[in-house]
């Protein structure tokens, strides 16, 4: 296993699965810190909480990330190999980056949720969670050299596309409504910020199509 990218990288491996668990669980916090935006509005007390183990696991998987470029640095892997890893896991570390920035959005803007929104906006998250779900277990199959990366692709960019179309319909709802003008713009880059998960997993996911077909040639 991981034949085609190792000669002594069995650490590589194992830090590389201890990421994505961190990013996971970082997913799940900034999950649950919506989760209380739409639920509970203004009275969202768990929000600060949830909000800081979203950065806990974030800066977690930052330190994973850093023992792994050390170990690249110490050529652990082939050159090529090395280029191809720490390229993807550069481009994944903005997917947990970008939970941490919007959960700051909503605190320091003092974000409310509009109850007409919120409908389309959790679906909006909730399909965006499920990209990034796809990306990770499309990130594992890259390693375990498993036949299923081009279905996975396929899948991320449909799911990518219908979260397009979710943007434009809030951000449309968003400017037909009477709310204040200022809050329509802090919404509508709220809206783009969140869209920006899917658009970045399915990026991911064309560079990880890519390393997969490098090392058949």
């Amino acid at each position: 296993m991981f034949s085609f990218l190792f000669k002594k990288g069995h650490r590589v491996e194992r830090l590389i699965y201890a990421y994505l668990e961190n990013i996971k669980r970082s997913q799940e916090s900034f999950a649950n810190a919506l989760r209380e935006c739409f639920l509970h509005g203004e009275r969202c007390e768990n929000f600060e909480f949830y909000l800081q183990q979203t950065h806990k696991y974030e800066s977690k998987a930052d330190d994973v990330r850093q023992e792994i470029n050390d170990l690249m640095y110490g050529k652990a892997l082939i050159p090529d190999s090395r280029g191809d890893i720490m390229g993807l896991m550069a481009a994944l570390d903005v997917v947990p980056h970008r939970f941490e920035s919007i959960l700051y959005m909503i605190q320091t803007q003092r974000l409310q949720l509009p109850d007409f929104l919120k409908v389309d906006l959790k679906a909006l998250v909730d399909l965006c969670l499920e990209t990034c779900d796809l990306l990770y277990r499309q990130t594992e199959a890259l390693f375990q050299k498993s036949d299923h990366i081009r279905e996975l692709l396929t899948t991320i960019d449909t799911n990518e596309s219908h979260c397009d179309h979710f943007e434009r319909t809030l951000i449309t709802k968003i400017f037909d409504s009477d709310i204040d003008p200022f809050l329509k713009l802090q919404l509508k880059d709220l809206i783009v910020e969140i869209g920006e998960i899917a658009n970045q997993a399915d990026r991911v996911s064309k560079r990880i199509n890519i390393i997969s077909l490098k090392r058949r040639v």
